[in-house]
């Protein structure tokens, strides 16, 4: 790698004022600080294309060196003192659909995303993938191994999307999963089990191998945390009513978050808000991170959720900047924009 590149990913200015920013995040999760802090990371997102117009997922080395270098060239005078911008090193493979991929859904992209199909077996016959010789789970693998073997100091990690046992079954499935929840309910509690457990393995490999400082869960530039919180999605959480969300869903989110020494957050960006009282009951929840339609019902989050929940906010049509500060900004708030507060 050129040096000039190496020596931006190595800037100890840089890396001095990214861990003054994570101290004042990590004050506003334990501490007594409130906010809000303005969030506006940097990300290496970079694609090549490959000759059937899909990413180009080939090399894990070459595809980390042009990350760094995409990211470096992202850096250079990004620096500010008003904002906390984490650089981080993120390559999402394969989307939201990475663990369908793994548990052998079929995955193809199409007019710039991807997509799946569902799978052909009943709800309840799910099997357990087998991690160590899955083409999928080893890319990302390699890619991360590379990235770590690069000697960088200053990007963080960004792990691919490794989603929520409801999203996961949803992909596979679609409206099955849903009414299995009411119809056969034990085959759609084996199911969910068999997809959280696995979500628990991929977060634990990286936890167990790499350094906690550096790793981030997915949209690592937006939804950055402190070191040692982890992330799951809950998109499709809007679908379901709070006692069947109480009953084969909350336990299985809480214990995914419970893998990270401090728990961590929820992505919502629906409507969620009936399931406000629940997420105030998760010990390990310890964040929700909001945009688009959730971020329009900051108002029940803000009156809602525990003290010690901390919003992640990106500001909307629905809910401008300035309407969100007056509604939340007495409380532990972070903004994911480029504001200046």
């Amino acid at each position: 790698m050129d040096p000039k590149i190496m020596e931006r990913l190595c800037d100890e200015a840089w890396l001095e004022n990214q861990n003054a920013w994570f101290d004042r995040l990590r004050d506003i999760f334990e501490g007594d600080a409130k906010g809000p802090l303005v969030l506006n990371g940097i990300s290496s997102w970079h694609q090549d294309i490959g000759p059937d117009g899909a990413p180009l997922y080939d090399d894990a080395n070459r595809m980390m060196e042009a990350d760094l270098c995409a990211l470096a060239g992202r850096m250079d005078g990004a620096l500010r003192e008003d904002q906390f911008r984490p650089a981080c090193v993120e390559q999402g493979f394969y989307g939201v659909h990475f663990v369908d991929r793994i548990f052998g859904s079929k995955v193809f992209f199409k007019s710039g995303q991807w997509y799946n199909l569902y799978l052909t077996n009943p709800v309840g016959e799910l099997k357990e993938p087998d991690l160590e010789n899955d083409e999928t789970w080893k890319l990302a693998r390699d890619y991360a191994e590379a990235f770590f073997a690069a000697g960088t100091t200053v990007p963080l990690f960004g792990l691919p999307t490794i989603a929520s046992a409801l999203n996961i079954a949803i992909n596979l499935y679609g409206q099955e999963i849903l009414v299995a929840m009411m119809t056969e309910p034990e085959a759609a509690k084996h199911d969910f089990g068999i997809i959280n457990d696995v979500l628990i393995r991929l977060h634990r490999w990286y936890l167990d191998r790499f350094p906690m400082e550096r790793i981030q869960p997915v949209i690592s530039w937006g939804r950055t945390q402190p070191p040692g919180y982890g992330q799951l999605c809950g998109c499709s959480t809007q679908l379901v009513s709070p006692a069947l969300y109480e009953e084969f869903i909350m336990p299985l989110d809480d214990s995914l978050l419970a893998a990270y020494p401090h728990g961590g957050m929820i992505h919502l960006c629906g409507s969620h808000g009936h399931l406000i009282p629940l997420f105030r009951q998760m010990p390990h929840l310890r964040s929700v991170q909001l945009n688009d339609r959730a971020s329009e019902d900051l108002l029940f989050y803000a009156e809602g959720l525990r003290e010690d929940q901390v919003i992640y906010l990106i500001p909307c049509p629905g809910m401008p900047i300035e309407r969100g500060l007056r509604i939340a900004g007495h409380r532990k708030l972070v903004v994911n924009a480029d504001v200046h507060l």
